[in-house]
């Protein structure tokens, strides 16, 4: 089945279509509708009546844009109409919706006359909170943006026009950069001279390229003066037209810095690549085709060429999906009046600097793990890069409120943290733990400091002031990776095998003498990175450890284990899972350590898991899990869980709510809990879910994470004497962020 074939049967696929419309509040009681229409909703009518702008309190139009189109310039497919453009618009919404969570209706005008559209556009405008205008032909793009803007009140954009100005514009900060090449002196070339190459040209000169550096060339030739004089060029081409001799494409190419291509594919040759300046920039971006092949841009001359193009089976895709969402995204989060230039440069420029930082390895992942490091190949952030929402569009928001195009002020660093939360709740989570531990940022020994994870973690622990990390191993190999890595920090480095301590040496004898481990033995362990770490954090050296990256679970658990132990108050430690839903967050355990708890330890369990859950400001409500519901069945296994509650019901210094043994779906469906069983001490659904064994919970927590598409943090070791935890040998950058975030507060708390 080939590629038509197969987004027939996508589109056709019941239901039809890519987008549909969801309610966002509670639809399930005759109370719920008659607040949803007749007779509550005339309260916010009136409410708006008296006041427009309550409509961005009462409303969704403060998260609505609309995508409008007549379909008369749809890529690759030219003038279609406005009804086969509805596929193409749907699309549009489900780019908004998954990079920037923005909801859309698309339009789709049976209009030609520009301004019979445009008349139609401004009618609508009490709907939306931003208009993006798209796949409009050209002069007539022109027509219809200009009056939009000059009589609506909310942003407009034609991205045809700007995103990709916007997207190469920080291309264009970039390899200036790296070839070392001012902006003011750099001369452009224009291959194309329609709506988007003129956009984008206008643009450059915003950045600081100088207009009189730039030169257009459109199918004629390069546009001139002359031409200008002799009625062949339009008004809007004329803004561009140099006093300059005519000639084709490759005169205009010879010497120039910047090639621009944003018209058809195969006119460039390696011959014009070579007579250009020295470390030239191509932009061949005609899709599907180049101007010139990536390959062949890139092979014409020895000095560095750095290419991007419109493909994404390149380096460096000018995509414009990095641009509208978060764009509008910033422009409706500060209600603003327009997108301006400062608001684009802001976008550019955020891009720009997104690309020098370490990326994450979720989209190294889905790039097919190629390296991604600035440079002559990754001179822009990759699209599905989820960063780009809470760079871009807080860059966006400040430069509304400067430049006097919003209408409400907002905290910046709020706002990000809102960002961060529409990625998914754990995001927003594991926000409130880091904001935490940057209020005191603590010493986390990371035992495996030689591996490439672990120190581009540290990197990120340092840069966001999250902990002060302790690398364990060998001072110059750390130091050798992380420049290759392109990452500018001096990490505190502790090498256990040059030196040996004896003060450590002795300490682990003096743990370990009654369990058969000897002073020799004792010399030869302290060399081992876990253990080594285990000593400095018992010793108070520092005030936390990870470990676990490069080894399974129990023997990287076990040197903490033997050299720190559990707490005072505890025999056992436990594994935690933090499980995060649209609208919920389980904490599950134990589901890494204990494989048949008694009562006693699951009542322990549960006491630790509550006081990890109120570090993430989560008040805990506990359930004790079993396959049976308060006594309905009685044997040894729902013994165990029922006398677990017993033992915390009794225990003074107990002060959350908790109760069982009762199934899973009892403790989290609220209508079987308060409707069947409302003696129960839970007066709302568990958050705290305390499995009866190791072999339910690692088996639930896996399944809701796969099957019921919970984000999983973890797992979060408790019941230790000092903060230690153990990562999973899979683990990523952002989940050794985050453990040692946890780690942090863990010892804040002392």
């Amino acid at each position: 089945m080939g590629l038509d074939e197969d987004s027939l049967e996508y589109h056709r696929s019941d239901p039809p279509g890519k987008i549909e419309i969801s309610t966002t509040k509670s639809t399930n009681t005759q109370r719920d509708l008659s607040l949803a229409y007749s007779p509550g909703v005339a309260a916010p009518c009136r409410e708006i009546r008296d006041d427009s702008e309550d409509a961005y309190t009462y409303t969704a139009k403060g998260n609505l844009v609309g995508v409008v189109s007549n379909g008369s310039a749809v890529l690759g497919l030219g003038n279609i109409g406005a009804q086969a453009s509805k596929p193409v618009m749907e699309g549009k919404g489900v780019l908004f919706k998954r990079f920037a969570d923005i909801d859309v209706f698309d339009i789709e005008l049976d209009y030609d006359d520009p301004h019979e559209f445009a008349d139609a556009v401004v009618a609508m405008e009490p709907t939306f909170g931003g208009v993006n205008l798209e796949d409009i032909t050209s002069p007539d793009c022109f027509v219809i943006e200009k009056r939009l803007r000059e009589e609506m009140d909310v942003p407009v954009f034609h991205d045809d026009q700007h995103g990709t100005a916007i997207i190469s514009g920080a291309a264009l900060l970039n390899t200036a950069e790296i070839t070392g090449k001012a902006l003011e002196d750099l001369r452009v070339v224009f291959s194309g001279a329609g709506a988007s190459a003129l956009s984008t040209a206008r643009f450059y000169a915003s950045l600081g390229v100088r207009k009189d550096n730039i030169l257009m060339c459109d199918s004629t030739g390069i546009v001139t003066t002359d031409r200008v004089e002799r009625g062949e060029i339009n008004e809007y081409k004329e803004e561009f037209a140099r006093d300059v001799p005519g000639g084709n494409l490759a005169d205009a190419m010879d010497g120039a810095d910047v090639f621009v291509g944003l018209s058809v594919g195969g006119i460039v040759d390696e011959s014009m690549i070579q007579s250009m300046e020295r470390d030239p920039v191509v932009f061949a971006m005609a899709n599907p085709d180049p101007e010139i092949p990536y390959e062949r841009a890139k092979n014409a001359r020895d000095d560095t060429v750095i290419v991007a193009t419109g493909r994404s089976d390149y380096p460096n895709q000018v995509n414009n999906v990095l641009g509208f969402p978060f764009l509008f995204r910033g422009a409706l989060d500060v209600r603003a009046s327009e997108i301006n230039e400062a608001m684009k440069v802001a976008a550019a420029e955020a891009l720009a600097d997104l690309a020098h930082q370490d990326v994450p390895d979720a989209v190294v992942k889905a790039y097919g793990d190629q390296p991604l490091q600035f440079g002559s190949e990754y001179i822009i952030p990759k699209p599905l890069d989820p960063r780009v929402l809470f760079e871009v569009a807080p860059a966006v928001a400040r430069a509304a409120m400067e430049s006097g195009a919003a209408r409400i002020e907002i905290d910046l660093e709020a706002h990000r943290e809102r960002l961060e939360a529409r990625l998914g709740k754990s995001r927003e989570m594991m926000r409130v733990v880091l904001n935490k531990a940057k209020s005191d940022p603590k010493r986390v020994a990371l035992a495996e400091g030689g591996d490439e994870k672990i120190i581009r973690a540290a990197y990120q622990l340092v840069e966001q002031e999250i902990a002060k990390p302790v690398l364990i191993g060998d001072e110059d190999e750390i130091a050798r990776t992380a420049a290759n890595l392109g990452l500018e920090f001096t990490p505190e480095v502790v090498d256990p095998t040059g030196g040996t301590d004896e003060a450590y040496v002795e300490r682990l004898y003096e743990r370990r003498r009654r369990k058969g481990i000897t002073r020799s033995e004792a010399e030869e362990l302290i060399r081992d990175s876990n253990y080594f770490a285990s000593v400095m954090v018992e010793s108070g050296d520092v005030d936390a450890m990870l470990t676990g990256l490069t080894h399974h679970y129990p023997s990287a658990l076990r040197p903490p284990l033997q050299i720190i132990g559990t707490a005072r108050d505890a025999e056992y430690a436990a594994g935690v899972y933090l499980l995060t839903f649209k609208n919920r967050v389980l904490f599950v355990a134990d589901a890494t350590v204990n494989q048949n708890p008694d009562a006693e330890i699951l009542a322990e369990v549960t006491r630790h898991t509550a006081t990890l859950a109120r570090r993430f400001n989560v008040e805990p409500r506990a359930a004790l899990l079993s396959y049976s519901n308060f006594g309905s069945v009685t044997n040894e296994g729902t013994r165990k869980p029922r006398h677990a509650v017993e033992l915390l019901k009794a225990d003074p210094a107990v002060d959350f709510p908790v109760d069982g043994e009762m199934q899973a779906d009892t403790a989290v469906v609220e209508d079987l809990l308060q409707g069947t069983y409302e003696f129960s001490a839970l007066d709302a659904p568990a958050n705290v879910l305390v499995f009866p064994n190791l072999e339910s919970g690692n088996i639930s927590y896996k399944l809701l994470q796969r099957l019921g598409g919970a984000e999983a943090i973890g797992p979060m070791l408790v019941g230790m004497d000092k903060p230690v935890h153990v990562l999973q040998r899979d683990d990523e950058v952002k989940d050794i962020v985050n453990l040692a975030g946890v780690a942090v507060v863990d010892a804040q708390q002392g």
